[in-house]
């Protein structure tokens, strides 16, 4: 047995333990959209329900309420013992199978129960590792449709400034390539074509009925409709499909346009002969207020892609859902096309994420006490508790669609003291740009959305007066 000593790469286990967890963090790991040694704001110690265990910098410990659902995807809380309990099964099972030439109960049971929620038009599921590879199949998958049809010229995608659809390459091509996150990859990712953002909208409800209706500025709404017909005539031959979040445009800026602005691109999308690819991976399962956002403007997409809520922020995981017509076309072999949607990641349909997703599903739809039940009720506690926030004089505006609560301020964001700010009073938040925003686990009770809503309106009156 050797007794040399181990080479300097791999003799630093010693050293990677000096230091505060906060410390050794910055000292190694890259965390996203930050600078290489950034520091982070607390250590997580523990989550149960709606609730994180936090320490920071200075040992100093907070019980604070995950307004966030850690990006919009913990909906039933932290540790669910349902979600708990189907991925212990499942690893108990067999953990992973490669998914070429094989399959298993969990993924074919997760796709019955994806098409039974969701449009009959939709009949086939590929499932993916993350939201954003979801994005990419369906990119390829509509390329390859216009391909095998013989329209070799339609080769780009067209969609609305504002927009946000993942950090992978095809993805970024299709965000917003102005004031989105990518503009330094413009050497690597293809150019496609912009519309302008569709005209604010707001959901507004009758205090007394309430009935609501979508209010936006009726002449900017007929503007960007004639602008929007005549750009998709121009470019008619270019198209291979219409790429977009349907009403609510998430890390965008949480902004919201007039379902009217979908029902357009989905009949302009029908005349040209384009397929309408619904980016849902944030506003799905019920999110906005409707099962899909799409519901808003009851139109089906061509093309469905799901993610984050699907497995109840258990673990990752992603689906592109599509029609029968799609999937038949690209499955042939015209005009030397493969026959065959060329992609294949190794973790596809693995049966714990499977698992797992399929019973975040059960929970969504149970009849008694599933998301119809639950979205409501943190709707009205939002508009409730952040109107305060309207009153405050570095608020420019308070807006809420489903379980999603929006305080725009008339500035960026300072982060870190807002954020520190709010967890003093209970609540984690993570604000962008201009927006301290919130959307919380749809089993946070009303108690927990009254605390939410104070800590926010509390930390933005501490920071800015």
């Amino acid at each position: 047995m050797s007794t040399a000593p181990l080479p300097a790469a791999h003799s630093r286990a010693g050293s990677a333990s000096v230091g505060t967890l906060l410390d050794r963090d910055a000292a190694h790991l890259w965390h996203p959209y930050g600078a290489a040694g950034a520091r982070q704001l607390y250590t997580v110690t523990g989550a149960r329900g709606v609730r994180l265990d936090l320490t920071g910098p200075d040992g100093d410990r907070h019980v604070a309420i995950d307004a966030m659902a850690s990006w919009w995807s913990v909906v039933h809380g932290h540790g669910h013992p349902a979600l708990v309990d189907a991925l212990t099964r499942q690893a108990q099972a067999f953990p992973h199978v490669m998914f070429g030439g094989l399959t298993h109960a969990p993924a074919v049971e997760l796709a019955e129960r994806l098409l039974a929620h969701t449009p009959d038009a939709l009949e086939h599921v590929f499932l993916a590792d993350s939201g954003s590879v979801s994005v990419e199949v369906a990119l390829k998958l509509a390329l390859q449709f216009q391909a095998t049809l013989g329209r070799t010229g339609r080769r780009q995608f067209l969609t609305v400034r504002g927009g946000y659809h993942g950090d992978t390459a095809a993805p970024m091509g299709v965000c917003d390539p102005v004031d989105g996150m990518h503009a330094a990859f413009t050497s690597l990712v293809a150019q496609h074509l912009f519309l302008p953002r569709p005209p604010a909208a707001r959901w507004v409800l009758d205090a007394d009925t309430s009935a609501g209706r979508w209010e936006a500025d009726e002449a900017a709404l007929t503007a960007w409709e004639e602008q929007a017909r005549a750009f998709a005539a121009e470019h008619a031959d270019e198209v291979a499909g219409v790429i977009l979040e349907p009403v609510l445009q998430g890390a965008g800026g949480m902004y919201a346009y007039h379902p009217r602005c979908l029902r357009l691109l989905r009949q302009l999308c029908d005349e040209h002969g384009w397929l309408l690819i619904a980016d849902e991976i944030a506003t799905g399962f019920g999110r906005t207020g409707r099962w899909l956002a799409c519901d808003w403007a009851e139109v089906v997409p061509d093309v469905l892609c799901l993610g984050k809520a699907l497995t109840g922020g258990t673990m990752t995981g992603a689906a592109m859902l599509c029609t029968a017509e799609v999937a038949r076309t690209v499955s042939r072999t015209d005009h030397g096309m493969p026959g065959a949607l060329l992609h294949g990641p190794t973790f596809m349909g693995n049966p714990l994420m499977c698992a797992v997703a399929s019973a975040s599903l059960d929970l969504l739809t149970d009849p008694a006490t599933g998301w119809h039940t639950q979205v409501p009720r943190i709707e009205a506690g939002l508009r409730a508790g952040l109107t305060v926030a309207a009153e405050l004089p570095a608020v420019r505006e308070v807006r809420v669609l489903g379980a999603v609560g929006v305080v725009e301020l008339d500035r960026p964001v300072d982060v870190e003291p807002i954020t520190r700010a709010a967890v003093a009073r209970g609540a984690w938040v993570r604000p962008f740009r201009s927006l301290v925003y919130v959307m919380p686990p749809y089993v946070s009770t009303d108690e927990d959305v009254a605390t939410i809503c104070a800590a926010v309106t509390g930390a933005i009156a501490e920071v800015y007066g």
